[in-house]
């Protein structure tokens, strides 16, 4: 899902489920900030603490539901979303930068789901690309 969207050093993440913080370290690494959302408390915590470990100070964590978002950063020029609902969430795509790229897996649970690529124009018009079939978690 990070290679998909070739991040630029200076590039601002939202990342939707931050898990255990491997995939968040790893944004890290490529782009400028990251702004990561988790549902799950106790999560969150162990994710903060592996992150102050590996001393990534660009991430910025958040506990709550992340078919909100994190408004308050807005806009980003990159969203990841790592686990699956049945359609984009809408305040996720208001919160994309113009220029900007969302990965996110759609589907049902159980169900065919597929990793799209969403990109919004200059004029701040929406459009999608289905990448490939997979199987994630749903929200």
């Amino acid at each position: 899902m990070s290679d998909i969207w070739d991040l630029e050093p200076h590039d601002k993440v939202l990342e939707i489920g931050t898990g255990c913080g491997y995939q968040t370290a790893v944004l890290a690494a490529l782009a400028g900030r990251v702004y990561s959302v988790e549902v799950v408390p106790d999560l969150s915590r162990r994710a903060e603490d592996t992150l102050a470990r590996l001393n990534t100070s660009k991430v910025h964590l958040n506990v709550g539901n992340g078919r909100e978002g994190w408004a308050n950063h807005a806009p980003y020029q990159a969203i990841m979303v790592t686990a699956a609902g049945p359609y984009v969430p809408g305040k996720l795509a208001e919160q994309l930068d113009r220029g900007g790229r969302m990965i996110i897996p759609v589907g049902p649970p159980g169900g065919p789901q597929n990793l799209i690529l969403m990109t919004k124009d200059e004029k701040g018009a929406l459009s999608d690309e289905v990448i490939l079939p997979v199987a994630f978690v749903p929200w």
